[in-house]
């Protein structure tokens, strides 16, 4: 699910390849009544919700705290921490009433520190591991689990490497594997696993 529909279709393409089913559903996460069709529409073809991944985000405005403007931070946040906390509402919503279900939210490593002129970015990061937290205390009651996976940097069409010689970047297979293993993992809940090559332990 997304806003890109022709990417969306394509990935849907290139996933029926290899054999298994697949829709897209075009949703913009900031808008709730979106979200809900996108849940619905999912539990409505293909049964039940066991697995739902929150990975949108934007890196906002970079700039010091002194730049930075109510309309900066609004289109930060309405994206990292509204997008998920709506899709976490909607997700929960069902996956309660299965008695089953397991969600993963896509933080960072800035979830658990500082970085200067990314305060807003840092902020909602931090927000998501907030609600991650929250979200599996809550959830816990009725069996079902919450993580949040927190990436470094990893290689992607539109990831900036300047600065980054020294640095070890990773693949987008690196955070699928933290994705599995959190989906396998049936005693874990409430966590943040870093998948940054030891950055947060202050590589």
């Amino acid at each position: 699910a997304g806003r890109r529909e022709e990417a969306g279709s394509e990935l849907v393409r290139q996933l029926r390849t290899f054999g298994p089913e697949a829709e897209f559903i075009k949703a913009d996460i900031r808008n709730e009544d979106d979200v809900q069709a996108m849940v619905d529409t999912t539990v409505a073809r293909f049964g039940r919700l066991d697995v739902a991944v929150n990975n949108a985000g934007t890196e906002g405005t970079p700039g010091p705290i002194t730049e930075q403007a109510p309309e900066t931070y609004a289109a930060t946040f309405d994206t990292n921490v509204l997008g998920v906390l709506l899709c976490m509402k909607h997700e929960l919503r069902v996956m309660r009433s299965q008695g089953f279900g397991n969600i993963v939210n896509i933080s960072s490593t800035m979830g658990s520190r500082g970085a200067r002129n990314a305060s807003l970015y840092v902020a909602s990061k931090h927000a998501v591991e907030g609600l991650t937290k929250s979200g599996a205390l809550e959830a816990a009651a009725f069996g079902v689990r919450v993580n949040a996976v927190a990436p470094g940097v990893i290689r992607t069409q539109s990831t900036s490497y300047d600065g980054l010689a020294d640095r070890r970047i990773g693949a987008i297979g690196d955070i699928v594997a933290a994705v599995l293993y959190l989906d396998a993992a049936p005693f874990v809940t409430g966590e943040t696993l870093h998948v940054d090559g030891g950055r947060a332990a202050g590589h």
